[in-house]
């Protein structure tokens, strides 16, 4: 029997003329943090649009947030909130920025060391200042839900952690807000949100006929308006459902009470911090690996997958759970982004390095059935390179 408590909060704001409605969602009498990355939102326009929409409301402003958000640099954040006395935070940006505002939500009001929330899990999260987020690049689906991952320089950490009291109150998705970024970031938020799909739903069955044509007619959209987007980037129907799927794709909605995978971006997780690979690139190394080492137990949803999705036909479920697999390196690398290690110069003597610092975070038994040791993750790293 299907059981599962489906939860989410947040409000969304959805098209080309949504900036403005921040003058009513966000409180009249708040004192804003509105927090940022590089220069982007500030080139198109995105911060004086929401500059003017919160209107004469008083706010203080926190930039520089970098993509896998630095435990650092977000505690800069902290101590100017704390100092300016702000009581809501607005994010401004990509899946780094919220990330890295939830972590600040959490951590102003926190009374022990900080990097504990992280550590944790977001067990430890009592409570949070509330926030909302203005999107700029579709990827993460971070503006619909409870997780965030923070990196810590020192210790060359990058660790998730969710709580309920970090979902955004409300999230503003203007489409057009993305439409002047590099091709390379669109590309990535493409790779991001095709993979969070997969990790709810390449596992095994449970009956949750909803939960995987959902995932099915997300990744369909996403093999449709992806290569659009890229090649169109003022193609607004291509980029607003761009949008509305990356969002979909991680707001809990088709994970809801179904198994979980999640073992590639746990690996790739560390080749990010080890390496300094942009996070989609390391899922795009990792994943089809991972499916060809696990395509035994993954193997009837794998069919699945081939046929519903990339229409393949075949009487014989291996031919067409490999077959599936590799549609989808091909999809990635018809984006421009790399599925094989040698394409950044890391080679099989890396290897340990990642298997190394899997083990020292715990992470040794992974996958839907908690069966993906650190030998598998070795035999995947392999076999990516």
């Amino acid at each position: 029997m299907l059981n599962f408590d489906f939860h989410n909060p947040t409000r969304i704001a959805f098209g080309d003329d949504s900036v403005p409605k921040l003058g009513k969602l966000v409180p009249a009498a708040a004192r804003v943090l509105i927090l940022y990355g590089g220069e982007s939102a500030e080139k198109n326009g995105t911060l004086d649009a929401v500059r003017a929409a919160l209107g004469a409301r008083a706010f203080v402003e926190f930039g520089g947030i970098e993509p896998n958000p630095r435990f650092e640099t977000l505690m800069q954040a902290v101590e100017t909130a704390r100092r300016e006395n702000v009581d809501f935070l607005l994010a401004v940006g990509g899946g780094s920025v919220i990330d890295g505002t939830k972590f600040v939500a959490a951590a102003i009001p926190y009374k022990g060391d900080p990097w504990e929330i992280v550590t944790s899990f977001g067990t430890r999260v009592q409570t949070a200042i509330p926030f909302g987020t203005v999107l700029t690049l579709p990827a993460t689906g971070s503006e619909m839900n409870n997780g965030a991952v923070i990196s810590r320089r020192d210790g060359v950490d990058k660790l998730p952690f969710s709580s309920r009291k970090v979902f955004p109150q409300f999230s503003v998705l203007d489409p057009t807000r993305s439409a002047t970024l590099p091709q390379r970031q669109v590309a990535n938020g493409i790779v991001d949100a095709y993979v969070h799909i997969l990790e709810q739903y390449l596992t095994y069955p449970v009956g949750a006929l909803v939960q995987d044509r959902l995932a099915e007619g997300l990744l369909q959209v996403l093999i449709e308006v992806g290569p659009r987007t890229l090649a169109e980037p003022r193609d607004y129907t291509a980029r607003a459902n761009l949008t509305w799927t990356a969002t979909l794709a991680l707001n809990g909605l088709i994970g809801a009470g179904v198994p979980q995978d999640w073992s590639t971006h746990l690996i790739g997780h560390e080749l990010t911090a080890l390496f300094g690979l942009d996070h989609a690139r390391s899922l795009a190394v990792v994943l089809p690996a991972m499916l060809s080492e696990r395509r035994g137990e993954k193997q009837e949803k794998l069919a699945q997958y081939a046929a519903r999705v990339w229409r393949i036909e075949a009487g014989d479920p291996t031919v067409a759970a490999d077959a599936g697999i590799e549609r989808t390196r091909e999809f990635f690398e018809t984006l421009g982004v790399p599925t094989h290690l040698s394409a950044y110069g890391i080679g099989d003597t890396e290897i340990e390095r990642v298997v190394a610092r899997l083990v020292e975070h715990g992470m040794t038994a992974l996958g839907e059935r908690r069966e993906v040791t650190p030998e598998i993750c070795r035999r995947v790293l392999a076999s990516a390179l």
